[in-house]
């Protein structure tokens, strides 16, 4: 069969082309009787709406866009799986983009989806981007994901990045560990910038006589692993490693199991995220759980009441919402053995 028109199910319905569209978009005003006849011409037929002329006649695309810095890795798949989950029980549709952290891309791909979508998820973590986000999200229902770009009109949903950098040092300074090293996330990065924070004000707080101990890193497996050599190769050894994500500090694992090193035996080690693979490790990860499948659900839950409340006017949802995270102990971050001197 050739391709069916709206005209060819108002034909089989026997009612005019304005009923078939009114009855196909739920419009109440059409009596179930015509309801029910033209949606079953519509499925004899095998008629598909037109995804264009729908969104002319509603204004509505139906379809939400996503920007993120990165499609690669645990973190990004399951935060990609929850907000597609949440927007298929919608019967909303995905249009996704990544930057890979240059930001006249993410510009590039802000503009590029204005008019075929609905609002806008974005994930902007750079530290020195909130001028430009809220510039390209100006008029558009938006809800930017991990960023300081809250505020100003701007709705935001934060993981307490903070919090849990600072539940994780006490954790470790608890367990018995006092040079607690840290794998720090990019330089430019929102969350890995509020991890160190976290970090540098638990020692402060629980080991105030150890100084801070940070090794550069990039949210990467590679960073982590080289940072796990540079410990190796240096004269002197922490008692445990926090690394600012759980990518990082498999990585850092890796490194540490091929010089000979023993976790939690001679180094504890700890990540942040509690990604899928955290638990399946030799030895298993200890870590901070961020819900990341939840940070998408909610993140579409919260871009849908904005929208409902129409105009892109997003004032009454602007400021950020803070997501608790979870202390999660496992095999890596064992008590260190104490010694008579201890």
């Amino acid at each position: 069969m050739g391709n069916v028109t709206i005209k060819d199910v108002a034909k089989a319905a026997q009612v005019s082309v304005a009923t078939v569209s009114r009855a196909l978009n739920g419009h109440g005003n059409v009596a179930a009787g015509v309801r029910e006849r033209v949606q079953a011409a519509a499925e004899a037929l095998r008629y598909t709406p037109h995804a264009a002329a729908r969104s002319l006649s509603s204004r509505r695309t139906h379809t939400l866009g996503v920007v993120l810095p990165d499609l690669y890795g645990e973190f990004f798949s399951e935060l990609v799986r929850g907000i597609d989950q949440a927007a298929r029980e919608r019967k909303l549709h995905l249009l996704v983009s990544s930057y890979h952290g240059h930001p006249e891309e993410q510009g590039a791909a802000m503009r590029a989806m204005r008019g075929r979508v609905d609002g806008v998820l974005l994930m902007s973590p750079s530290l020195t981007a909130t001028p430009a986000c809220r510039e390209e999200l100006a008029g558009t229902p938006a809800v930017a994901i991990n960023t300081r770009a809250a505020g100003d009109g701007v709705a935001a949903l934060c993981v307490d990045n903070h919090g849990g950098a600072m539940a994780m040092v006490e954790h470790l300074a608890a367990c018995g560990h006092r040079r607690i090293a840290f794998i720090a996330g990019p330089d430019d990065n929102f969350d890995a910038h509020e991890r160190l924070r976290g970090y540098r004000d638990a020692l402060a707080r629980h080991v105030p006589d150890a100084e801070p101990w940070v090794l550069p890193g990039d949210f990467s497996e590679a960073g982590g692993h080289r940072a796990g050599q540079q410990l190796l190769a240096s004269r002197e050894r922490p008692d445990a490693v926090f690394a600012a994500n759980d990518m990082m500090a498999l990585g850092c694992l890796f490194a540490f199991s091929h010089g000979g090193v023993s976790v939690p035996g001679d180094i504890a080690l700890a990540g942040f995220d509690d990604i899928p693979l955290a638990r399946y490790v030799h030895p298993s990860l200890t870590t901070i759980r961020v819900n990341i499948a939840e940070i998408g659900e909610r993140a579409v839950l919260k871009l849908l009441s904005q929208m409902a409340e129409g105009d892109g006017d997003a004032s009454t949802q602007a400021g950020a919402q803070l997501m608790d995270v979870k202390l999660v102990v496992r095999e890596s971050s064992a008590a260190r053995p104490r010694t008579d001197s201890s």
